[in-house]
């Protein structure tokens, strides 16, 4: 055993995901499309917030916070997915593997703080019509905004640094696409039981106490607005909420079952697919469900391009 500890990997092998040879290139130009769709879609909703006055209020300025968090998030790990795909070498330096784990952990639990944001600026907004503009002051949303921002700099900071003390024997193939945390631990010959209970703990923290916030916040829009028993009332209600909680049960879902759960019980293949679901899926709806359908975002749409094309109708 000694002998191991002193073998030291200095990159690992990402054997990615279990497609057959034969479907490798369909699959590479279904990622490359979601994957293109997610940047533009989120490229787009940060243009329109930042050119249409209109939508420089707290209900955007976490929009915008949250597109930028999905495009960053899905850049962590699609780009070298994608490269993989097409490569004979699919290595990740040791220090590489670090860097992915630290930002992968930083914009998916700023995504999780921003979608509780989300969450208590429409619960402020449909429940407390008459003083929304007095609680959701420039100085709360800025809060609001920052208190991520710093919260998921710590806390990725923490998980990077525990797993940087673990050493690695001579197995380095991760069966993985990307640099996963319980995928890593389970190559390590050191001793990873503070490694899970600080996952477990930070987990509880960081995952399941925002998603009851979350809930409860949507639980009570849905039972202030039926406290108006009308048709208008009810499709409101299923409109404000519905498709959010669907996102929101996707990527709470997923990243719970997969951290919080022990490894154990999934398979390579499950854990895959639930990573798959939060890391590129959710990214890539999230301008669909929470912008391209609203009825402001379209109006945004029509005045930025009216805007441009004005000097040319003259």
């Amino acid at each position: 055993m000694t002998g191991r500890n002193q073998t030291t990997v200095s990159e690992f092998l990402l054997l990615g995901l279990p497609i057959e040879s034969e479907h490798r290139n369909l699959f590479y130009v279904l990622f490359l499309a979601m994957y293109v769709t997610t940047v533009l879609g989120n490229l787009l909703i940060i243009v329109l917030i930042c050119l249409d006055p209109h939508l420089h209020t707290p209900m955007y300025l976490f929009l915008s916070n949250l597109s930028f968090s999905d495009l960053c998030f899905s850049s962590v790990t699609m780009p070298k997915l994608l490269q993989d795909m097409q490569s004979q070498d699919p290595s990740i330096s040791y220090a590489g593997c670090l860097i992915q784990i630290y930002f992968f952990l930083f914009f998916g639990d700023l995504e999780d703080f921003l979608l509780v944001a989300m969450a208590y600026d429409r619960h402020m907004a449909i429940c407390f019509p008459l003083h929304y503009t007095t609680i959701m002051s420039p100085r709360l949303c800025l809060f609001l905004v920052v208190l991520p921002w710093v919260l998921t700099t710590f806390h990725a900071m923490l998980h990077t640094l525990l797993m940087a003390r673990l050493h690695f024997c001579a197995d380095n193939e991760i069966a993985h696409f990307f640099c996963d945390m319980s995928a890593l631990l389970k190559l390590s010959c050191s001793d990873t039981r503070v490694n899970e209970l600080v996952i477990f703990i930070t987990g509880g923290l960081i995952l399941v106490i925002p998603f009851l916030l979350i809930i409860t916040s949507y639980g009570r829009i849905v039972s202030s607005i039926l406290k108006a028993p009308s048709a208008s009332g009810i499709c409101k209600a299923f409109s404000t909420c519905g498709s959010h909680l669907t996102v929101v049960s996707l990527f709470y879902g997923a990243v719970i079952g997969l951290y919080l759960c022990p490894s154990a019980n999934h398979s390579t293949v499950k854990e895959t697919v639930m990573a798959m679901m939060y890391t590129v899926v959710t990214p890539m709806l999230n301008p669909f469900i929470y912008s391209l359908r609203n009825r402001d975002m379209k109006g945004a749409l029509g005045r930025v391009f009216c805007r441009k094309n004005a000097p040319f109708s003259l």
